[in-house]
């Protein structure tokens, strides 16, 4: 899944990390835990209704962002299941989720996802990459071009550049705000995964930025807000119908 089936692309070279990107970016590293505080029965409760299992169910069932890229990556072969493609485990530093080519499966960080809302932009971001892996000859470990495509199309169409976002990273700007935010993002999740410096990671970014920006498959627009995602998914269906009765 989350990416296509295995076929679409090599899996991680040896020694090389779970294709993953950095926190979302509203937040710093945990804490580090000295010792294991004892939970209240009102707290247990709490918790377990914010588990990771539950929020990424929630997330399935009821983003619009999520339910066209399901969408799309069905009408592209690549049928996504709940159960074999997403993963909740528990993650080193700051990272919220990943996308693994080679198994196909979206890691979701459970001990840094913070809430619901979290939740949702980790599993839009990652689900881009899949449709991106199912839909292309993506080589993830082997032209950070490519990465660097699919980073700027998910920092674009996820939410992770939307105004609410930005001003809480006190990150403030009219004129193209929306393309800095997004080159900026993609240079982070780059670094996060690939040892390269910050130079050579902005250079890729550079290199395919205005073609994979442009690129807005399967939302047809930049989604900037749940409104925007369910007309977007609306058009998404009407557009199939329209070329199944052709």
């Amino acid at each position: 899944m989350a990416a296509a089936p295995d076929g679409g692309g090599p899996g991680p070279a040896a020694g090389e990390p779970l294709l993953q990107r950095r926190d979302s970016g509203q937040g710093s590293p945990e804490p580090p835990a000295h010792g294991k505080p004892q939970q209240g029965f009102l707290s247990s409760l709490f918790t377990r209704d914010r588990s990771c299992p539950l929020m990424l169910l929630k997330t399935l069932e009821t983003n619009p962002y999520v339910k066209l890229l399901l969408d799309a990556m069905k009408h592209s072969g690549c049928t996504v299941n709940k159960g074999r493609h997403f993963s909740c485990e528990d993650c080193e530093g700051n990272v919220s989720g990943g996308f693994d080519a080679s198994t196909s499966q979206i890691v979701l960080c459970q001990n840094n996802i913070r809430d619901q809302a979290h939740m949702s932009r980790v599993v839009t971001h990652e689900l881009i990459h899949a449709f991106d892996h199912c839909r292309a000859h993506v080589h993830w470990f082997t032209d950070v071009r490519h990465l660097a495509c699919s980073e700027i199309r998910a920092a674009s169409l996820s939410g992770d550049c939307s105004l609410v976002n930005e001003i809480f990273r006190l990150h403030f700007g009219l004129k193209q705000h929306h393309q800095t935010c997004v080159r900026d993002r993609a240079v982070l999740s780059i670094l996060a995964v690939r040892n390269i410096s910050r130079e050579e990671a902005q250079k890729a970014v550079d290199d395919v930025f205005e073609s994979c920006f442009n690129d807005r498959e399967p939302f047809g627009r930049i989604p900037h807000t749940k409104i925007y995602a369910q007309y977007a998914h609306r058009d998404f269906q009407n557009r199939h119908r329209y070329y199944s009765n052709i």
